[in-house]
């Protein structure tokens, strides 16, 4: 029977290690230039309260923070991510990102079936130079994501093509994301200027298999250039937690789509370590990867693929 791709991979590599002709591993971030385009920023702020019901952590996670965290890591650029604490209220991250613009940029979450959501879209573009928006939910017990792909979702989509903004998108569903892949698939291809970002490699099942996870079902998404792929402190933390290899997780990707369709992501905020122990568990990771391909990874495609205002403004 033919090896698969991941069969390849996984012979390679061990192949490589057995002569001992892998790289040595990078000792400390500092070596590098790096964007963190996945940090969380919250507040307790009556200037900008929570959503009703929010579940907040006491600690804030202001910018001021963040600025901090960034400087004592060699981190230039960062994206803030919408928080679930805030909902659909993005006043909190756009004027974070107002009043730091050559670090952060923000990337909102909005009710994509909202009607009112295009045209806010259009001024937070003007006013705030969004880089992009965030669209998450579960599948339908029928597979279907309304919120992904309705008819009134596909208007916000329509806004994101006319400005060039990136589309990031979770699916929080029982057993990771490949299902809605199909669905990912139809979108690039209908909006080839918008570059589509799934967080946390879309969530695959990395203890399943030779491939990590990364399937057949992610393979089909290689041909598709406009789509991109975070490996976040969430993914690290599951091969923690599940023996599972980062370091081959992390190389599987790269073979798959390029090291510039894969970026690294903190999600400091609401994963749980110090901002340098993420930072060094990404260094750790990449030690499979080749100079040029970690440089992509911790800087280029982050800083290619996140533009304030976005690529046509």
């Amino acid at each position: 029977m033919p090896e698969t791709t991941a069969q390849i991979s996984r012979r390679a590599l061990l192949g490589a290690a057995a002569l001992g002709t892998l790289m040595p591993e990078p000792s400390n971030a500092a070596d590098y230039r790096i964007i963190d385009p996945h940090v969380h920023v919250w507040k307790h702020d009556p200037s900008f309260p929570f959503a009703q019901g929010a579940n907040v952590p006491t600690r804030d996670a202001a910018p001021e923070t963040l600025l901090d965290h960034m400087k004592a890591n060699g981190v230039s650029k960062t994206v803030l991510i919408q928080v679930i604490h805030y909902r659909y209220d993005n006043s909190y991250i756009l004027d974070s990102s107002d009043r730091y613009p050559e670090q952060m940029m923000a990337v909102v979450i909005l009710d994509a079936e909202d009607e009112a959501t295009p045209a806010l879209m259009r001024t937070y573009v003007k006013d705030h130079g969004l880089a992009g928006l965030r669209l998450f939910g579960a599948r339908e017990p029928d597979g279907s994501m309304p919120w992904l792909k309705s008819a009134a979702a596909l208007k916000s989509w329509d806004v994101a093509q006319e400005f060039g903004l990136v589309m990031d998108l979770e699916v929080l569903a029982e057993g990771g994301g490949g299902p809605s892949i199909p669905a990912l698939i139809t979108l690039a291809r209908k909006y080839p200027g918008i570059r589509l970002v799934l967080d946390h490699l879309l969530e695959p099942e990395m203890d399943e298999g030779e491939h990590f996870g990364l399937d057949e079902r992610w393979e089909t998404l290689a041909p598709e250039k406009n789509v991109f792929f975070k490996f976040t402190s969430i993914n690290l933390d599951i091969c923690r937690e599940s023996g599972v290899p980062a370091t081959q997780v992390l190389r599987r990707a790269v073979d798959l789509y390029g090291a510039d369709r894969v970026m690294w992501g903190s999600d400091i905020g609401t994963s749980s370590g110090t901002y340098k122990d993420m930072v060094q568990r990404m260094v750790d990771a990449s030690v499979l990867l080749s100079p040029a391909e970690r440089q992509a990874v911790f800087h280029d495609t982050g800083r290619r693929v996140f533009i304030k205002g976005g690529s046509k403004r």
